[in-house]
């Protein structure tokens, strides 16, 4: 009697695959109600644009992007909420600190940044802790996380033109949970022989010369 090959399937994870549909699906509700809330200003002008194109480049990302060992952990999804969220809860309005166009340059920069940092993460953009590949090309010559460092001269700049009580809670707390994310992302990346050689390549994390 002949012999038979028997092909076993993989065993699909189905936690990591809901965890991996909730995310999508959060962040993807989050882009669209923000660019909703954007759409009647986004003539008016080009760092609005630039932000709808940043937002809807997320949104892209997120759909397409490669799967990674991620930790969904409660506190991985509470700092990665709360980052992604605290942001879109500030208004314009209040006191304009500074007159001319600095704070216009700080946004129009750091989207720019922010904006080619996707771009060169490409399918590996999420929100959750994960390894899905590491970069150093681009933006990621300067510093280790340079979409969070895009984000940081952005909201700098709309809070030096609309300072509020409000606003500077937000921030906040977007830029806590931003240096956390950093830190939880960096403990599994070096795990990575790649990522190690690129930290000791590129020494600083967020700002460059300082942290």
């Amino acid at each position: 009697m002949g012999t038979e090959s028997i092909i076993v399937a993989p065993r699909t994870d189905w936690r990591a695959l809901l965890l991996d549909l909730a995310e999508r699906g959060f962040v993807l509700l989050l882009m669209t109600l923000f660019l909703i809330r954007l759409a009647p200003m986004i003539g008016s002008g080009t760092c609005n644009i630039l932000i709808a194109f940043s937002e809807g480049l997320s949104a892209i990302l997120i759909l397409t992007r490669r799967t990674g060992a991620v930790v969904a952990t409660p506190y991985a999804w509470t700092i990665s909420i709360l980052g992604t969220c605290s942001p879109l809860l500030v208004a314009p309005g209040g006191a304009r600190l500074i007159d001319g166009t600095a704070p216009l340059i700080l946004m129009a920069a750091g989207l720019v940044f922010s904006i080619s940092a996707k771009i060169f993460l490409r399918r590996s953009f999420g929100i959750l802790p994960a390894n899905r590949g590491v970069r150093r090309n681009g933006p990621y010559r300067f510093v280790r996380h340079p979409m969070y460092a895009g984000y940081v001269l952005t909201h700098a700049g709309f809070l030096i033109s609309s300072f509020s009580l409000r606003n500077l809670l937000a921030y906040a707390v977007c830029w806590t949970a931003m240096v956390l994310r950093i830190l939880a992302e960096e403990r599994i990346l070096s795990r990575d022989p790649a990522y190690r050689a690129y930290q000791g390549a590129v020494r600083k994390r967020l700002i460059p010369g300082i942290w």
